[in-house]
């Protein structure tokens, strides 16, 4: 139990010092969101929990295929936000996008023999 406690702190940790850093120089916040921490420590875990090579490999490539149909998100949301639609109207918007293209990834992935 205090294994899950920990890492629910770490990726608060995280999350918390993305959003200091943003406040106060949001390309350098968008920057280090852009990392693959999440990923990166996400592997860790995981490898430590079940070291198996090829359970990684599957989940690292998995990973990249679900990175693909997030990215659109934030450019939607960029462009919904100049254009004047609110905050929260703007990041729904972008949630429903991501939910959709995940779907069509899912579906088009398993299609053309993706390990998803």
């Amino acid at each position: 139990m205090w294994q899950l406690a920990a890492k629910a702190l770490l990726s608060g940790v995280l999350i918390a010092a993305i959003a200091e850093i943003g406040k106060r120089l949001p390309t350098m916040g968008a920057l280090v969101a852009s990392l693959p921490l999440v990923s990166v420590l996400g592997m860790i875990l995981l490898w430590h929990a079940r070291p198996d090579a090829e359970n990684m490999a599957v989940h690292a490539e998995a990973t990249f295929w679900y990175v693909l149909p997030s990215l659109p998100m934030f450019l939607l949301i960029a462009v919904l936000l100049r254009n004047g639609v609110p905050f929260w109207a703007a990041l729904i918007a972008g949630s429903v996008l991501t939910v959709v293209l995940y779907i069509a990834m899912t579906q088009v992935g398993t299609r053309i023999g993706l390990k998803l």
